[in-house]
């Protein structure tokens, strides 16, 4: 019998990933615009604080110049640590949402709205660090050679010509997005920390460009240059007139609006659309929730009695092929009341393309109900508690394998070593021996063909086809609804 895992954190699919992009893609464009503009500007200021963090690490450092530039990387990383797991909007890792516009789950206006909204508040919360930030007067640190640092790197980030502005932004973006992308296979904080770190810190100590960070690293080299008083300019032994190319109107020109372009296509083009060209599935169609319901008995694939112990059959003979499936994007209270009104306790999560992701299950809400203290968030969405490892059975499978798989768990039924010695000597009979060892195994499992989707069994179902191997059915109860 061969029970497959899908999903798992620790053998990522790429495909799969590409399933939770896509909802991920969807999910932007769902917030209202308060909140859409709200966590951009923190996101912005996410960025900001992580570049504060960049120039302390490396001013005055004495390290070669790789090292210090690694230093600083892993430092920036922090920012996007922030905006993943604080939930922030960053216009890097929104453009993603090209994905669900080559889908044509969203209109190229609501595409391109997003972004605006995304980007002025990214760009008003670089600002408004920036003030504060002059207001602190951290310009004046380490004698003023954290000022300057800010001032020659901004100085260097506007020498570039467009086209190198344009391809370090590509390459910058590039690496965002991937990191972004890593972060899809797992629900665990830590884990995402840790995934993000690496692909920053490369692309900071190797200079490629990020259009946020620029939004407050080159404005607060401006603000240091226009507003620094004297005594800055004397610790740090240079002149204002030394950074005379440090403008609005060349900061726009020579980087701003190139490394942004840049941003796009390495973030949108070569990542987003590019998995989704690589990945792009044959149509499929998805039953709508209002087509789906449960199974009965009366549905169920019964044994003859010449068939009861025919290992011909499979599990495609009871499976129930229109069950019940949820999305990754759905609410947790909607996914709730479908798995309550259609009495089961639990169903597949797929994508749009029938490709499964996930499985929610009641138990999943009581976990968090208990580790909330009975106050769970109600913003919460079925990919925030539903499990990405996820057992399912194939469509061909034996069904009597199936049977075996659920019913013990041979090595406490038989427990010897590897060269067959016996661990134990019990006086128990097979049958007693057998009940004492159930497995630890779910009772509902997707079933899957090629990768999709193509139903669903339960240990009941599985039951209601094996019962004639008891006899006859004696009609001593009603018949029910099997409940999973």
């Amino acid at each position: 019998m061969t029970i497959n895992t899908a999903g798992n954190p620790d053998i990522v699919n790429p495909r799969l990933l590409l399933a939770v992009a896509e909802e991920y893609a969807i999910a932007k464009q769902q917030k209202r615009s308060t909140e859409t503009l709200g966590l951009a500007m923190m996101a912005g200021i996410f960025i900001g604080l992580a570049f504060v963090f960049y120039l302390t690490v490396t001013t005055g450092s004495d390290d070669s110049w790789g090292l210090t530039r690694l230093a600083g990387g892993i430092a920036f990383s922090l920012g996007l640590m922030l905006v993943v797991i604080c939930g922030a909007e960053l216009f890097t890792s929104s453009v993603l949402s090209a994905i669900a516009r080559a889908n044509g789950q969203i209109s190229s206006k609501t595409m391109l709205l997003n972004w605006l909204k995304v980007y002025l508040g990214n760009l008003l919360g670089a600002l408004v660090l920036v003030v504060l930030v002059m207001a602190a007067g951290m310009f004046m640190l380490a004698k003023g050679q954290w000022g300057l640092n800010a001032l020659q790197l901004a100085a260097h980030k506007v020498h570039h010509s467009p086209m190198q502005a344009f391809s370090l932004g590509l390459l910058c973006n590039m690496l965002v997005c991937l990191a972004i992308w890593m972060t899809f296979s797992t629900s665990q904080i830590l884990s995402k920390a840790l995934l993000v770190m690496l692909p920053v810190a490369m692309f900071v100590s190797s200079g490629f460009e990020h259009c946020v960070a620029n939004m407050f690293m080159v404005p607060l080299a401006i603000a240091i240059k226009n507003f620094a008083p004297a005594e800055f300019w004397q610790q740090a032994g240079v002149t204002a007139s030394q950074f005379s190319e440090l403008t609005w109107s060349h900061f726009l020109s020579a980087n701003l609006i190139p490394v942004t372009l840049g941003n796009i296509v390495g973030g949108a083009v070569v990542i987003g659309l590019g998995y989704r060209t690589i990945y792009q599935p044959k149509t499929a169609v998805v039953a709508t929730a209002e087509a789906l319901t449960t199974t009965t008995t009366t549905d169920i694939y019964r044994l003859e009695d010449n068939d009861m112990l025919n290992d011909t059959l499979t599990i495609a003979d009871i499976m129930d092929t229109n069950p019940l499936t949820l999305n990754a994007g759905d609410s947790v209270q909607s996914a709730l009341d479908l798995l309550l009104a259609c009495h089961i306790s639990g169903a597949p999560v797929i994508d749009r393309n029938n490709n499964l992701v996930g499985f929610f299950s009641v138990q999943d809400a009581l976990a968090d109900m208990w580790a909330s203290d009975f106050m769970p968030s109600l913003t919460q969405q079925v990919q925030d508690l539903m499990v990405r490892d996820v057992h399912t059975v194939e469509a061909n499978e034996s069904l009597l394998d199936f049977a075996e798989y659920l019913s013990v768990d041979k090595s406490k039924v038989y427990p010897v070593t590897s060269s067959g010695i016996a661990l134990q000597m019990t006086d128990l009979s097979l049958a007693q021996r057998a009940r004492a060892a159930a497995p630890n195994v779910p009772h509902n499992y997707p079933v899957v063909a090629n990768g999709q989707l193509v139903g669903s069994v339960s240990r009941l179902q599985l039951m209601a086809a094996l019962r004639p191997i008891y006899g006859q059915q004696l009609n001593l109860v009603p018949s029910h609804d099997i409940v999973a």
